[in-house]
């Protein structure tokens, strides 16, 4: 029974991930290199994620510098980051592209924290949904006589405890993210 749990937890952590992956791409007042990860440019005859041409640093909180490795590149990158959702101004001196994050105003906040917290309501439920499908599992195993039935409730608690356990970490990573985009 031990396989079935560890396959319904790497699911669960699997969601956790994906969740946490959905929280860098949310715009904070800060700086981050995490923004840039769905950038795409178009470059070699095909659409490349930003970090695979270019340098992205961060020197100081508010402030991003991207250099990208081939210069020719550098209007393309500019072009990609201006069309992103990020609503950002790249400014280009002809060697790197430097982008000033702007403080988010209140409403863009609660905006950003309930985008948030929305994410944070799928993971639940795709948790909630790993369980149901565990669960669903353990009473076929029980039906086609895989298992006792002390096994398959042993392995329903188990399975009950690692589904809180996930929820409870999903909803710590959204306090925390709910407290880095409220921070002024």
């Amino acid at each position: 029974m031990d396989d079935v749990l560890k396959r319904y937890e790497d699911k669960m952590k699997k969601t956790l991930a994906a969740m946490e992956d959905g929280f860098a791409g949310l715009r904070t007042g800060r700086a981050s290199a995490a923004l840039f990860d769905k950038i795409r440019v178009d470059a070699y005859g095909g659409k490349s994620p930003l970090k695979e041409v270019a340098n992205i640093s961060i020197p100081e909180a508010r402030l991003v510098v991207i250099q990208p490795w081939d210069k020719a590149l550098l209007g393309e990158v500019e072009k990609a980051i201006r069309v992103s959702e990020l609503s950002l101004n790249p400014a280009n001196d002809g060697k790197l592209i430097r982008i000033s994050i702007p403080p988010l105003t209140g409403d863009r906040r609660k905006e950003l924290v309930k985008q948030a917290k929305t994410q944070a309501e799928q993971a639940r439920v795709s948790v909630r949904n790993i369980r149901r499908d565990g669960n669903d599992e353990l009473k076929k195993l029980l039906k086609d006589s895989g298992i006792t039935e002390d096994e398959e409730s042993k392995t329903s608690t188990e399975l009950q405890k690692l589904t809180d356990r996930y929820i409870g970490l999903i909803d710590k990573s959204v306090k925390d993210k709910e407290k880095e985009i409220m921070e002024v």
